[in-house]
């Protein structure tokens, strides 16, 4: 599996998301400047295939976004477990991304982990958490771990920059830095 960790409005749940879409396209492409063997599958999502454009819209069934929050006993991850042993209706994975997997129960993780530990070949999980140090140390270590940084206020600042640009706004470049600087490193 994949543990996403960071503050809030870093972008976990949106990488997730690109994740999900990009182990499941049908017509994955290479990134620009990438050097790929030939025939060999790029990285990066399409968003034209049906795949992509079921993920984009909420509407994939192989794609399962779920809420550790209010989803955190042991029967809803016993149900989210004997679901994970069904095929993939349409993609090439059934995918779970459990948000703020730190609210589990521990015994929700204790069950979750033996999934975790042998996945069937068709399942892959995407943990995110702003609390790392809440998940259990077992679970930490059968995931590749990221951890997601604040933006700098440049950063953010340009991004703005870009939305306001885009939507035709006028909006001074001390108004954007002043919101760069309560973002408190969160694009949200």
């Amino acid at each position: 599996g994949f543990l996403f960790t960071g503050v809030g409005g870093v972008g976990k749940a949106t990488v997730a998301r690109i994740l999900a879409r990009a182990l499941n396209c049908e017509s994955p492409r290479v990134a620009a400047g990438t050097k790929v063997e030939e025939g060999a599958r790029g990285t990066e999502p399409c968003n034209e295939c049906p795949s992509c454009k079921q993920v984009l819209s909420g509407a994939s069934v192989d794609v399962i976004e779920i809420d550790g929050a209010s989803n955190n006993g042991i029967d809803e991850v016993r149900a989210l477990i004997e679901a994970s042993q069904y095929r993939p209706a349409t993609g090439r994975y059934r995918i779970y991304i459990i948000d703020e997997v730190h609210q589990l129960s521990k015994p929700a993780f204790n069950a979750l982990l033996k999934t975790l530990e042998e996945p069937p070949d068709h399942v892959k999980f995407i943990l995110a958490t702003t609390e790392v140090h809440k998940v259990l140390e077992t679970v930490l270590s059968r995931c590749q771990r990221y951890d997601f940084r604040r933006l700098s206020i440049r950063e953010i600042v340009e991004q703005l920059a870009i939305i306001v640009a885009r939507d035709e706004l006028d909006v001074s470049d001390d108004a954007l830095a002043l919101i760069a600087r309560e973002a408190d490193g969160s694009m949200r």
